[in-house]
């Protein structure tokens, strides 16, 4: 199970759709490794493992009941969340502890489609205070450490993600960037990041609200 560990996104909705694997197996294999690696980096900031490891079990039975061609593109497999991002029922801080009581109760829009897509959320990850710095690092969560070195840093904005994705906790995630904030913890943590073309994707159900 550990190879699942190291696989994409899309190879492992592949894997699902042809019942090489199930869903529940690769949610379950990555909830281990976080459980294992995220006491040293602190990326994964809330989880939300049981509800995950339900929607994988309803994923495998719709593979059972469906055709490989009806499924969505990410159908049952695991991702994580910048926390900035609303989703539901997990904190929506930000990273300020002006808002350490707010909870989400409903998806930001490109997490809504994300799964729709078939995705099934982990938990949100750890960012600056109001996403405004290049170390991930606040006073409600703590500071999120490097996979690869833990006294070194794992850049900003969406540290927790490139923590968690490079670690091999996530396949991939949610983020946000203006100025590098996807980019550079992609870059420090060994992962990829794609930054999108400016309007291509909502940025409705941020905080701090992003406006071009």
């Amino acid at each position: 199970m550990k190879k699942l560990l190291t696989l994409s996104g899309t190879r492992l909705a592949e894997m699902i759709r042809r019942k090489e694997v199930t869903s529940l197996d690769v949610v379950k294999t990555h909830i281990a490794h976080i459980k294992r690696v995220n006491p040293s980096i602190n990326a994964v900031v809330k989880d939300r493992f049981d509800a995950a490891i339900a929607e994988a079990k309803a994923a495998d039975k719709r593979v059972k009941d469906s055709s490989p061609e009806s499924l969505p593109p990410f159908h049952g497999v695991p991702c994580t969340v910048k926390e900035s991002f609303l989703l539901t029922g997990m904190p929506n801080t930000s990273g300020l502890v002006a808002r350490k009581d707010i909870i989400a109760d409903h998806d930001a829009t490109a997490v809504a489609r994300l799964r729709k897509s078939g995705a099934i959320p982990l938990g949100v990850t750890n960012i600056p205070e109001l996403c405004m710095w290049m170390e991930t690092d606040n006073r409600l969560y703590g500071r999120t450490n490097n996979p690869y070195n833990t006294k070194h840093i794992v850049g900003g904005s969406s540290g927790g993600e490139g923590a968690i994705i490079g670690s091999g906790g996530s396949p991939f995630g949610v983020g946000a960037d203006i100025g590098g904030s996807i980019r550079m913890p992609a870059f420090f943590n060994g992962v990829f990041g794609h930054k999108a073309t400016g309007g291509l994707v909502p940025n409705s159900g941020q905080v701090p609200s992003c406006k071009e």
